[in-house]
């Protein structure tokens, strides 16, 4: 009951749904402008280059994927990895793919907080978010008789607490990496009005998955509180 209850249902619907909608946005911005040349023909990773180079960033390397999705900036290594279609394409999808990638390495360069707080926190959520769900199952499995239970279960809700805070820090770490993106399209002169319009589609949309997994995240992290209060 824990699990499948109607607050659980309430809370959660409109979440994802929204995440439904924004996944559907992109999906559909990315595989329509994927299909549209952009003028110049500079290439996801010569655009990447070019917006490094103009921000006078030299130690950052550019890596080409085998697999056509995964693109991220390792701030670990200093490198921005596109997947194949981005790294090799022209199209306005992947230029823009490639300018918010390069955004996050400016972040980076220039110690943007945000960002310096995604990568601080990262190690923990990585092994909180793992344990958060389990803790809680646990949890409920051992029932109200042990008093073990209650701990495990606020422990899980806590560490849970942790991940919606890592989706609240990562908003504005990408609405900024895809203004960067906009902005350098823009004043650099990579693109047409045009070809602007549809990076500015392609990026809006990207932004708000974001969006919908925090509120997901941060509805899910709602229930399971409200629903130990009533243990």
């Amino acid at each position: 009951m824990f699990f499948f209850d109607t607050i659980g249902f309430i809370l959660l619907l409109p979440a994802f749904l929204l995440a439904m909608l924004a996944q559907a946005r992109v999906t559909t911005a990315m595989s329509k402008f994927s299909r549209v040349n952009t003028a110049r023909g500079m290439s996801g990773s010569k655009i990447a280059e070019a917006i490094l180079s103009r921000a006078g960033v030299s130690d950052v390397q550019i890596e080409r994927l085998d697999a056509n999705s995964g693109d991220h900036y390792d701030p670990r290594s200093k490198t921005i990895r596109l997947s194949a279609h981005v790294y090799d394409s022209s199209s306005v999808t992947a230029v823009a793919v490639a300018a918010h990638e390069a955004g996050h390495a400016l972040q980076h360069s220039e110690a943007y907080t945000p960002l310096a707080m995604r990568n601080g926190i990262f190690p923990i959520v990585r092994f909180t978010s793992a344990a958060a769900i389990p803790l809680i199952f646990i949890g409920i499995m051992l029932g109200l008789g042990s008093e073990f239970a209650p701990i495990l279960i606020d422990v899980g809700i806590i560490f849970f607490a942790t991940t919606v805070l890592f989706h609240l820090i990562t908003l504005p770490v990408e609405f900024n990496a895809s203004g960067r993106a906009r902005e350098v399209l823009e004043v650099g002169g990579y693109l047409n009005d045009e070809e602007l319009r549809g990076a500015r589609k392609v990026l809006g949309a990207a932004a708000m998955t974001y969006v919908a997994a925090a509120m997901v995240a941060a509805m899910q992290l709602l229930r399971f509180f409200l629903m130990s209060r009533r243990r």
